[in-house]
């Protein structure tokens, strides 16, 4: 049985409210990476006003949400963010993924952490279908997501606007039997 926490270059862990603010409020700063994560508009937070919000999501329901930080193995230094918000009655969860620091992007540490939390989706919650959402301008993400076994399953047409231009959100999922098939005899 593989370790459900760690991969090949990451390791997902556990985070106290003070260290993931810190992270947050510093990676919020580069407006690239709230575009690329996030379809709003980009808004800064103090690391206090980020602590508040983390401690309020940590107090509520655990089932609620599966939220870790993501570590590099080398150095073991806090890269990102990585979660499952399951809906327990059809079995199915969103999942959300953030590499905050731009010197970790493109080096397959998003990719590792996203082989994880399928795993540990599927495995540990036992569910039936994980999707996600993303813009339609990160196709470093799609390749991501497409390289671990998720298939686009919808375009919500010109649903943001971003710097006066319409662009598309992507919706892609993958169901059990289909990352079960990908595995192999691995499991």
């Amino acid at each position: 049985m593989k370790d459900i926490y760690r991969g090949k270059l990451v390791r997902l862990a556990a985070e106290s409210p003070e260290v993931l603010a810190s992270a947050h409020a510093r990676w919020e700063r580069d407006s690239e990476y709230h575009r690329l994560a996030d379809s709003v508009p980009a808004h800064l937070w103090s690391e206090k006003k980020i602590k508040e919000w983390l401690e309020k999501q940590m107090e509520g329901d655990p089932m609620r949400a599966f939220r870790f930080s993501i570590r590099t193995l080398e150095e073991d230094r806090l890269i990102g963010i990585i979660g499952l918000i399951p809906d327990w009655v059809h079995s199915d969860a969103i999942l959300f993924i953030a590499i905050g620091n731009r010197d970790h992007w493109g080096k397959g540490y998003g990719t590792d952490a996203m082989e994880l939390i399928v795993r540990y989706g599927f495995l540990e919650l036992n569910l039936h279908r994980i999707t996600l959402g993303l813009n339609g301008y990160n196709a470093r993400a799609q390749r991501v997501y497409e390289k671990v076994g998720f298939k686009l399953e919808g375009t919500l047409r010109g649903d943001t606007l971003r710097e006066g231009r319409r662009t598309d959100g992507l919706s892609m999922g993958i169901l059990r039997r289909e990352w079960m098939a990908l595995q192999g005899a691995e499991t």
